[in-house]
């Protein structure tokens, strides 16, 4: 679907913050349809990209625990 997303999970060199946001923000504007969301939906998009980009963070959480057993 986002081709542009890069894959972020890395044993040696795990993914920034900024790499995170950055997959995130892509997400979100591939899923609305909107590059730039209006001002009534401007807080709703920013709150589902930190939203994604701490589930996100979550999961590479733990899969680098899964892989490190």
């Amino acid at each position: 679907m986002c081709r542009s997303i890069k894959q972020l999970r890395d044993p040696i060199l795990p993914a920034s913050q900024e790499e995170i946001e950055a997959a995130a923000l892509q997400y979100v504007r591939k899923v609305s349809g909107y590059r730039k969301p209006s001002k009534t939906n401007q807080a709703a998009f920013e709150r589902a990209v930190a939203e994604i980009a701490a589930s996100t963070q979550a999961l590479l959480e733990s899969l680098s625990i899964v892989g490190k057993s």
